[in-house]
Protein backbone atom coordinates (compact mmCIF):
# COMPACT_ATOMS: atom_id res chain seq x y z
CA UNK A 1 0.00 0.00 0.00
CA UNK A 2 1.20 3.45 -0.76
CA UNK A 3 1.63 6.02 1.48
CA UNK A 4 -1.14 8.92 1.91
CA UNK A 5 -3.96 6.09 0.87
CA UNK A 6 -6.17 3.84 2.99
CA UNK A 7 -7.06 0.36 2.05
CA UNK A 8 -11.07 0.49 1.43
CA UNK A 9 -13.17 -3.01 1.78
CA UNK A 10 -12.55 -4.45 -1.78
CA UNK A 11 -8.94 -3.64 -1.88
CA UNK A 12 -9.13 -0.73 -3.27
CA UNK A 13 -7.99 2.75 -1.67
CA UNK A 14 -9.14 5.53 -0.77
CA UNK A 15 -7.39 9.46 -0.87
CA UNK A 16 -6.45 11.07 1.82
CA UNK A 17 -8.57 13.69 -0.18
CA UNK A 18 -11.32 11.52 0.68
CA UNK A 19 -10.33 11.11 4.40
CA UNK A 20 -9.89 14.49 5.49
CA UNK A 21 -13.65 15.57 4.17
CA UNK A 22 -15.10 12.29 6.27
CA UNK A 23 -13.28 13.33 9.15
CA UNK A 24 -13.93 17.14 9.17
CA UNK A 25 -17.81 15.86 8.40
CA UNK A 26 -17.38 13.34 11.06
CA UNK A 27 -17.19 16.14 14.08
CA UNK A 28 -20.59 17.45 13.44
CA UNK A 29 -22.04 14.02 12.63
CA UNK A 30 -22.11 10.38 13.77
CA UNK A 31 -19.45 8.49 12.20
CA UNK A 32 -21.81 5.81 11.45
CA UNK A 33 -24.19 8.69 9.22
CA UNK A 34 -20.40 10.14 7.99
CA UNK A 35 -19.58 6.80 6.48
CA UNK A 36 -23.12 6.32 5.07
CA UNK A 37 -23.26 9.72 3.35
CA UNK A 38 -19.60 9.16 1.85
CA UNK A 39 -20.03 4.99 0.99
CA UNK A 40 -16.67 4.21 3.27
CA UNK A 41 -16.63 1.93 6.32
CA UNK A 42 -17.76 2.89 9.63
CA UNK A 43 -14.19 1.87 10.72
CA UNK A 44 -12.73 4.03 8.21
CA UNK A 45 -14.70 7.20 9.17
CA UNK A 46 -13.81 6.56 12.68
CA UNK A 47 -10.05 6.20 12.22
CA UNK A 48 -9.66 9.10 10.30
CA UNK A 49 -11.63 11.45 12.29
CA UNK A 50 -9.17 10.18 15.06
CA UNK A 51 -6.46 11.18 13.46
CA UNK A 52 -7.70 14.31 12.15
CA UNK A 53 -8.10 15.13 16.37
CA UNK A 54 -4.61 13.14 17.41
CA UNK A 55 -2.59 15.39 14.33
CA UNK A 56 -4.28 17.63 12.77
CA UNK A 57 -4.53 15.75 10.02
CA UNK A 58 -6.62 12.26 8.30
CA UNK A 59 -3.46 11.43 6.09
CA UNK A 60 -1.92 8.49 6.42
CA UNK A 61 1.04 7.74 7.79
CA UNK A 62 4.21 6.47 5.28
CA UNK A 63 3.94 2.66 5.18
CA UNK A 64 7.33 0.48 5.52
CA UNK A 65 10.03 1.36 7.48
CA UNK A 66 13.30 2.10 6.66
CA UNK A 67 15.87 -0.75 5.63
CA UNK A 68 19.45 -1.35 6.77
CA UNK A 69 21.83 -2.33 3.45
CA UNK A 70 22.57 -5.84 5.54
CA UNK A 71 25.74 -5.79 3.96
CA UNK A 72 27.23 -2.31 3.45
CA UNK A 73 29.85 -3.26 6.02
CA UNK A 74 30.73 -5.73 3.45
CA UNK A 75 31.28 -3.92 0.52
CA UNK A 76 34.45 -3.27 -0.51
CA UNK A 77 35.39 -7.02 0.27
CA UNK A 78 32.54 -7.40 -2.05
CA UNK A 79 33.39 -5.15 -5.00
CA UNK A 80 36.87 -6.78 -4.53
CA UNK A 81 35.81 -10.21 -4.90
CA UNK A 82 33.64 -9.02 -8.43
CA UNK A 83 36.63 -7.41 -9.84
CA UNK A 84 39.04 -10.44 -9.15
CA UNK A 85 36.66 -12.57 -10.48
CA UNK A 86 34.24 -10.96 -12.99
CA UNK A 87 32.18 -14.32 -13.21
CA UNK A 88 31.89 -15.07 -10.00
CA UNK A 89 28.28 -16.93 -9.03
CA UNK A 90 25.99 -16.56 -5.64
CA UNK A 91 26.70 -19.76 -4.71
CA UNK A 92 30.82 -19.31 -5.28
CA UNK A 93 30.49 -15.84 -3.42
CA UNK A 94 28.52 -17.28 -0.97
CA UNK A 95 31.39 -20.17 -0.45
CA UNK A 96 33.76 -17.78 -0.36
CA UNK A 97 32.11 -15.63 2.40
CA UNK A 98 31.05 -18.72 4.59
CA UNK A 99 26.97 -18.62 3.81
CA UNK A 100 25.05 -21.75 2.96
CA UNK A 101 22.43 -20.72 0.15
Amino acid sequence: MLAGLEASRDGETYSDDLGERVASVVGGRSARETARLFGVSVASAVKWSQRLRMTGSAASLPMGRKQMRSLAGEREWLLGRLEAVPDLTLRGLSSSYAIVV
